[in-house]
């Protein structure tokens, strides 16, 4: 089947098998391996991606369901050698130990920060509630989108992503 979608930006027409996950996709066809592969049954959150900008485990998505949609994942974060907010924070607030929820985490959060640009730390832990992290405990991951929602707030910015 031809699934037609804009990944990061960027058009694509690929033909693909009627079974391919969404991850695999991105993974395997794109060639885009920040979105990483945990469980494959949507519990742990390493594969969200923003989809039409709403936050979505790419595990529990066929390619071809994401046909024309607009998909954006970690690699379509920064813009012209710039860190985006998100990934600046988890830099500074050190939200990241090991790094392979540190993608679908900040996934969460720019959904969060597109709909919400003033969580609180209740709204912050129930987004990113799908996400699970097993290094840093989840107080310096609130803490990084705390900081990244304040650039965002402080730069006006219209839109996370």
């Amino acid at each position: 089947m031809r699934v037609n979608l804009t990944l990061n930006g960027q058009r694509r027409d690929n033909e693909v098998e009627p079974r391919i996950l969404l991850v695999h996709y991105i993974r395997d066809i794109a060639g885009l391996t920040g979105t990483h592969v945990g469980c494959e049954t949507s519990l742990c959150g390493a594969c969200t991606v923003l989809i039409d900008g709403k936050a979505v485990k790419s595990c529990t998505v066929f390619a071809v369901q994401a046909d024309g949609t607009q998909i954006t994942t970690i690699e379509g974060m920064a813009q012209s050698g710039q860190l985006h907010p998100l990934q600046e924070g988890f830099w500074e607030e050190h939200g990241l130990q090991c790094g392979y929820c540190t993608p679908g985490m900040i996934m969460a959060a720019a959904d969060l920060l597109g709909r919400n640009r003033n969580p609180t730390e209740e709204e912050i832990r129930h987004a990113i509630d799908g996400n699970l992290c097993r290094c840093t405990g989840y107080q310096h991951i609130i803490k990084a989108i705390q900081n990244a929602a304040a650039r965002i707030r402080e730069a006006g910015d219209k839109q996370v992503v």
